[in-house]
């Protein structure tokens, strides 16, 4: 026993040993990463196919405008460009912009309308993966970010309400106080918020296209833009009580019905009733 021992002894001492016991843990610690994370892996694989067909899709469709890098392409005219740099713009601006159709445009305007989406969902999303690659920004918000699905009756009223508070404080300038929409300086105008998915409406609060303020998430805390949607979803359930709508203008569309229909009517029926009074007529006494 004590000579078997002995031989044991020298040979967990020998130089071999200690490799032989290194092997066998980098085999062992090797074999438990591949068996409990091989999705990382496989998600990071997927993660940098996407990019990479992202940057195609990008190539032939966006870098005419906006440059080979996303860096932007100005023009002779200083201050200005063909097409913005798109670095740190975030996926979420991309997904707006191409989502909505609104990008690619056909040619520079003052404003990019919304029109027929031209690339599908994979191709967004792989455009929207490609530019956040270019650099940090807003990412797209999770269906739970603009949702009031998972709330109680109660909060989904207190929702509503605060969404109605903030959107009337901040908004009703240029959408008009139910979402209507309306003219804008220099050409430009605010779109109409109706039938606008929570998703959309979240990612132009967040990255502010166009003529739109940008409110980030320092400015209107998730929630709140969550209850600014909770509102203008409520709009469109919320019966037109008044009848005529007038385009949701305001005062300006009720005045200007007001003084055309309203008193325009009053002036005819005056003249009218003026025109059918039975008249005195006076005989001339001869002299």
């Amino acid at each position: 026993m004590n000579r078997t021992a002995g031989r044991l002894s020298r040979h967990r001492r020998g130089p071999l040993a200690g490799l032989a016991v290194l092997l066998l843990g980098l085999l062992i610690s090797g074999s438990l990463y591949t068996a409990l994370a091989p999705a990382q892996a496989q998600d990071q694989a997927s993660a940098t196919e996407q990019v990479a067909k992202g940057k195609e899709l990008f190539l032939v469709s966006c870098a005419t405008c906006h440059g080979q890098n996303g860096e932007g392409v100005p023009t002779v005219r200083d201050g200005y460009q063909l097409g913005p740099s798109l670095v740190g713009v975030g996926a979420a601006a991309v997904d707006f912009q191409v989502g909505t159709g609104r990008m690619p445009m056909a040619r520079p305007e003052q404003q990019a309308p919304r029109k027929q989406v031209v690339f599908d969902e994979e191709e967004t999303a792989a455009l929207a993966a490609y530019v956040a690659s270019l650099g940090p920004g807003p990412a797209i918000p999770d269906e739970s970010d603009y949702s009031i699905d998972g709330l109680s009756e109660a909060e989904r009223e207190e929702a509503i309400a605060r969404g109605g508070q903030i959107f009337l404080t901040n908004c009703t300038a240029c959408h008009n106080f139910n979402g209507a929409g309306g003219a804008m300086p220099r050409g430009g105008y605010a779109p109409s918020l109706h039938g606008v998915e929570g998703k959309y409406i979240y990612e132009a609060m967040l990255t502010g296209p166009q003529n739109m303020p940008n409110f980030s998430n320092g400015n209107l805390s998730p929630e709140e833009k969550r209850d600014v949607i909770a509102y203008l979803d409520s709009l469109e359930d919320t019966p037109e009580y008044a009848g005529f709508t007038l385009g949701g203008l305001g005062p300006v569309s009720e005045g200007l019905f007001g003084w055309l229909v309203g008193i325009g009517g009053l002036v005819g029926a005056a003249v009218w009733i003026a025109s059918h009074t039975t008249r005195t007529k006076k005989s001339k006494v001869n002299a």
